[in-house]
């Protein structure tokens, strides 16, 4: 897999995931690999580098799968509002992002107040903030 140069050896801030997302987004990861390795790549280093907590001690504050997310895009500062979905459940139109995609894989498990250095689909690399997280309504 081909990087940007300036992409590697930035200090990525810490993420959380909870137990129950740290597995499924594990087995995803496992699956896409031989249909989208760059992609599964991306994630199984955001998975790795995780602090997983218990499924009931999840900070409100934390990126989880189904949360609403409202981030800035520190090139453009223009704000954005989406939920961070699995792939199945992906709709750009309806602001659900795969967290395959590589800002899905950016924003998963990251604090608001949080930064991130990503690379886009198109190798430019960009920083986002995470502003705000709303968490899933439960079904």
């Amino acid at each position: 897999m081909t990087r940007h140069p300036h992409a590697q050896g930035r200090l990525k801030p810490r993420i959380t995931l909870t137990a129950a997302d740290h597995e499924r987004l594990s087995s995803l990861a496992a699956a896409a690999m031989n249909t989208m390795p760059d992609a599964a790549e991306r994630l199984v280093e955001e998975i790795e580098r995780a602090q997983v907590v218990g499924n009931g001690r999840r900070p409100a504050d934390i990126v989880c799968m189904g949360c609403e997310v409202d981030f800035r895009d520190e090139t453009t500062g223009k704000v954005q509002t989406v939920t961070l979905v699995y792939p199945d459940q992906a709709d750009i139109a309806q602001g659900r992002i795969s967290v395959l995609t590589p800002i899905g894989t950016a924003l998963i498990g990251l604090h608001v107040g949080s930064s991130i250095t990503w690379e886009t689909r198109a190798g430019d690399i960009r920083r986002l903030s995470v502003l705000a997280v709303r968490q899933p309504q439960p079904a």
